[in-house]
């Protein structure tokens, strides 16, 4: 399964699939508008003074990050594959009242102007591509000179190994299961699935990369790496303690 085919799932109109997890645009905006650090995130810290600069947010889907960066003061462009993602952040920014650009292409075909300060990508994105190379090679030539490119993503050690059963946090159980280096594609629902009401979800093909492998990938194409941190799953309780569920990569160019 290529990259192009796991586009055309994504493609897929989802607005609906949005609306059913964030609420109506309105609705959504009035949430950003109140606390746009806290829809931001661990993000916050490692991206750095935003007022004024220039931040592209790669594979950006409905826009919350984006529109709480404008209203941080940042000029953000948002590059994703998706029109129906589109629509959505537009009319969140519109009901934010702030602008962002959003330019709907393949990150991996995104032209190399190296006239952004700050470039991030977050919360499953290194999965839907069968080479890291190509993506970090955007990343890096999408920034000036000094730039700061910052990657969140789930934790290998999460989607390699642990399996976890159970609805809530009292039954669940956590079970160390597969193997870490293994290199085959797996097939999954898209990730907005579980919020289609009315549709059945389309399918994807994802690699599960290592951490050695993502780290490696960002280094050889001319990232230097400023921090590797391993996070914990926040939104859960004592339960998950000492299982490393995020990582986060800050690298400067």
């Amino acid at each position: 399964m290529s990259d192009s085919e796991n586009k055309i799932a994504w493609e897929k109109e989802h607005e609906n699939a949005w609306v059913e997890r964030f609420g109506t645009p309105r609705e959504y905006a009035q949430k950003i508008i109140k606390d746009p650090l806290t829809i931001l995130g661990p993000l916050a810290d490692y991206l750095g003074h935003v007022d004024g600069k220039k931040v592209l947010n790669v594979m950006g889907s409905n826009g919350n990050k984006a529109v709480a960066l404008s209203l941080l003061g940042a000029e953000v462009t948002v590059v994703d594959f998706s029109l129906s993602n589109k629509a959505y952040a537009e009319a969140l920014a519109k009901e934010a009242q702030v602008p962002i650009t959003y330019i709907v292409k393949d990150v991996l075909k995104m032209a190399q102007e190296a006239n952004f300060d700050i470039a991030f990508a977050e919360m499953g994105i290194l999965h839907y591509f069968t080479d890291l190379k190509p993506f970090f090679i955007r990343l890096y030539g999408s920034l000036k000179v000094g730039g700061v490119a910052v990657v969140r993503d789930f934790h290998p050690i999460s989607t390699k190994l642990i399996v976890s059963r159970g609805s809530t946090a009292k039954v669940r159980k956590h079970k160390v299961e597969g193997d870490y280096f293994d290199e085959t594609l797996t097939e999954k629902i898209v990730s907005y699935g579980k919020y289609l009401t009315n549709e059945i979800p389309e399918k994807v093909f994802l690699r599960n990369w290592t951490l050695g492998e993502i780290v490696t990938a960002a280094a050889q194409c001319g990232f230097r790496i400023e921090a590797l941190i391993e996070a914990p799953n926040l939104s859960s309780d004592v339960f998950d303690k000492g299982i490393p569920k995020t990582f986060m990569l800050k690298m400067t160019k």
